[in-house]
């Protein structure tokens, strides 16, 4: 097989040769065997396919709808003696803002003054 390509630099395989290469074909009842698995395979490749973009749009449905139930308290049971989370947020907002009146801001930045060498002590 070798001796049948020519040229030092690029190798040539010519057209006379090529048709007198024994190339195995199954007979054709296999072949039919292979093209029908293979549209079998690519039948079932599309379902899946098809499959999985139907989940990932269900999927994001469904994370939307579990937010939405757990804002409105759905997920859980309730405890009837729990206050309701309005409340909750109004008494927080309340401390927040009692915390910072109480504070007294500074009209002043405070600016880091670098020492010299004898203030600092190096001698």
């Amino acid at each position: 097989m070798i001796d049948k390509f020519t040229g030092s630099a690029i190798k040539n395989f010519h057209l006379i040769d090529f048709r007198e290469l024994a190339i195995p074909i199954p007979p054709l009842k296999e072949q039919k065997e292979i093209v029908q698995q293979v549209k079998s395979l690519l039948d079932i490749s599309i379902k899946v396919k098809q499959q999985h973009q139907y989940a990932e749009t269900y999927l994001d449905k469904l994370n939307q709808s579990i937010l939405a139930k757990a804002f409105r308290g759905e997920l859980v049971p309730q405890d009837p003696d729990d206050e309701p989370a309005s409340v909750l947020l109004e008494r927080i907002r309340a401390e927040r803002e009692k915390l910072n009146n109480g504070k007294q801001k500074s009209q002043r930045t405070s600016k880091r003054k670098s020492k010299t060498v004898e203030e600092q002590g190096v001698t």
